[in-house]
């Protein structure tokens, strides 16, 4: 799961992304609403969190322009504010949860679960990619209406593309957020599972929709070279 924070408490920031990583979440950082907001906008997440002290107008607002761009992303706040009015005025302005500081990272980690939970709609549940299609909750995999039976890690590596459709992704990439590991040496492993998928997903059709991006690395849909 890829999740984009907004903090600007570098430390807290720092430790939440040390953390976050360690329940294997993919985490983007930012350190302001602008940001924030540009990211959600123009790149693939599964769920941000906000958590911006600038003023809770500030956060009021950003919340407000991301849920206007992607109405379906989930949104936890995170706020200095302990009151239950402001906690409500956050969840009426969109917010899927709101949560006060000081607060243990246990608890901010239950609720990212129950909201991921809960934001499973089916916009982000399901991905296609011409008539592929990938179902996150159920881990099925069709392709012209005909069930693909994928490992859990050919899955995994799928699904990575699939959320980056039509955009290049490095080898390198690819083994850090598929494999969670930081070695170039690993890479070669990607090209085996990538003939893996190719063998199950674009075999017998007419049209390959998995590309090797010459001198950069692996691509679905789009335009590209393919191999």
């Amino acid at each position: 799961m890829r999740i984009l924070v907004a903090e600007d408490d570098a430390p807290l920031a720092e430790f939440l992304q040390q953390r976050l990583q360690q329940e294997q979440f993919s985490v983007q950082m930012v350190g302001d609403g602008s940001e924030a907001q540009r990211h959600a906008s123009d790149q693939a997440y599964d769920m941000v969190i906000l958590d911006l002290n600038q003023s809770s107008e500030g956060g009021m607002t950003t919340l407000r322009q991301i849920r206007a761009s992607k109405p379906d992303l989930p949104v936890l706040m995170v706020t200095a504010a302990n009151l239950a009015e402001e906690r409500v005025r956050l969840l009426d302005a969109g917010a899927d949860d709101s949560l006060a500081k000081p607060f243990a990272f246990a608890e901010l980690a239950a609720r990212i679960r129950a909201v991921l939970r809960r934001g499973s709609r089916p916009a982000h549940a399901v991905l296609k990619v011409g008539d592929l299609e990938i179902d996150r909750v159920a881990h099925a995999v069709r392709r012209g209406g005909h069930a693909i039976d994928l490992s859990p890690k050919e899955f995994a590596l799928l699904e990575f593309l699939m959320r980056h459709e039509g955009q290049a992704v490095t080898r390198t990439a690819i083994v850090e957020q598929v494999w969670k590991l930081n070695f170039d040496t690993m890479t070669n492993v990607v090209d085996v599972y990538i003939n893996y998928l190719r063998r199950k997903v674009d075999s017998g059709y007419d049209r390959p929709l998995i590309r090797t991006i010459r001198g950069v690395g692996y691509q679905i849909g789009g335009n590209g070279t393919t191999h």
